[in-house]
C-alpha cells in the first residue's frame, strides 16, 4: 500500500467546481489539481495501491473530493451536536487489499473497517455498479461512499460497539442487527445527499441515481441475479425496499434522530 497524498485542502467546494477541476485536469494533467494544496487547512490523504492506469486518475480524484465533502458535512453535524468528529481515511484498492479486518477481494464490495477507520473502495466496484447492477452516474458512486462514511459515523457514535456486544449476546440475531447497521447507513448516506441538496449543488436525476443504486445492491436483488432463492435469513443489508426506504429518509429528514433502525 502507498500513501499518494492527495491534496484535499479545498472546502465547501460543491460538484459543479470539482467538475471544473476534473475538466482542468483533462486539459492541463493532473498537476493542476495541486492547486488545492494551500497548507493552510487540513489535508486527508488518500491511500492507494499504484494506479497504474492514467486513465483512473480522475475517478481516484472524484471519490477523493467526494470523501472531503462528505466529513465536511459530518463534522459539521458532529459540532452542532456537541460531539467531536475524527476524520476517517480511504483506501482505494482493485481486486485484493489487506486491512487489519481480514483479506478482502473484489467480490467483497466496499467495506468499512472500525480497527482502522479507513473505508475501502475497491474501483472496479463503480465499473460493476454501472454494467452489472445498473446503476450508473456519479451520484450512484457518491451514495457507495457516503454509506461507508455512514459506518464510520456509527464506529464514531459506539453504534458499531454496541451492536457487536448483542450480537455476541444473541448469536441468532446477528444477521437481523447486521441489517439495521446497514440500512442506518444508509439512511446517514441520505443525510448527506440532504446537505447536499440544501447547497443546490444536486442536478437533475441526482437523487434518482442515489436511490436506484440503492436499490440494486438489496440482498433479495443480489439472491435472484446469483440465481438463488431469496431468504430473508440469510440478509446482512436489508431488501431493496428497505435500502431505498432508509436512503430517502435521510433525504428528505437530514435528521440523525429519524436514522434510528433500532428503535
Amino acid at each position: 500500500m502507498q500513501d499518494h497524498g492527495i491534496p484535499l485542502g479545498g472546502r465547501g467546494l460543491g460538484l459543479g467546481g470539482l467538475l471544473l477541476l476534473l475538466l482542468l485536469s483533462f486539459i492541463f494533467g493532473p498537476e493542476v489539481l495541486t492547486v488545492l494544496d494551500t497548507g493552510t487547512g487540513p489535508s486527508m490523504p488518500t491511500e492507494s495501491r499504484a494506479v497504474e492506469d492514467p486513465k483512473e486518475e480522475p475517478m481516484v480524484q472524484f471519490v477523493s473530493f467526494m470523501l472531503d465533502d462528505t466529513q465536511a458535512m459530518w463534522a459539521n453535524v458532529f459540532r452542532n451536536n456537541g460531539m467531536e468528529y475524527r476524520e476517517a481515511k480511504l483506501v482505494l484498492f482493485r481486486d485484493l487489499v489487506q486491512s487489519p479486518c481480514g483479506l478482502a477481494q473484489s467480490a467483497t464490495g466496499p467495506f468499512y473497517c472500525p480497527a482502522d477507520q479507513k473505508a475501502y473502495i475497491d474501483l472496479g466496484f463503480y465499473q460493476e455498479l454501472k454494467q452489472r447492477f445498473g446503476a450508473p452516474g456519479d451520484f450512484a458512486q457518491a451514495y457507495v461512499l457516503a454509506h461507508e462514511i455512514g459506518h464510520h459515523v456509527q464506529n464514531l457514535m459506539g453504534i458499531d460497539d454496541q451492536v457487536r456486544q448483542a450480537q455476541q449476546r444473541n448469536p441468532s440475531n446477528r444477521n437481523a442487527h447486521s441489517v439495521r447497521m446497514e440500512l442506518q447507513a444508509d439512511c446517514f448516506a441520505g443525510i448527506w445527499g440532504h446537505a447536499t441538496a440544501q447547497r443546490q449543488i444536486l442536478e437533475a436525476g441526482d437523487v434518482e441515481e442515489g436511490l436506484g443504486a440503492a436499490a440494486a445492491i438489496g440482498d433479495d436483488r443480489l439472491q435472484r441475479m446469483a440465481g438463488r432463492s431469496v431468504s430473508p435469513e440469510s440478509f446482512t443489508h436489508g431488501t431493496s425496499q428497505q435500502r431505498v426506504e432508509w436512503f430517502r429518509r435521510g433525504l428528505e429528514t437530514g435528521s440523525l434522530e429519524a436514522c434510528d433502525t433500532f428503535r
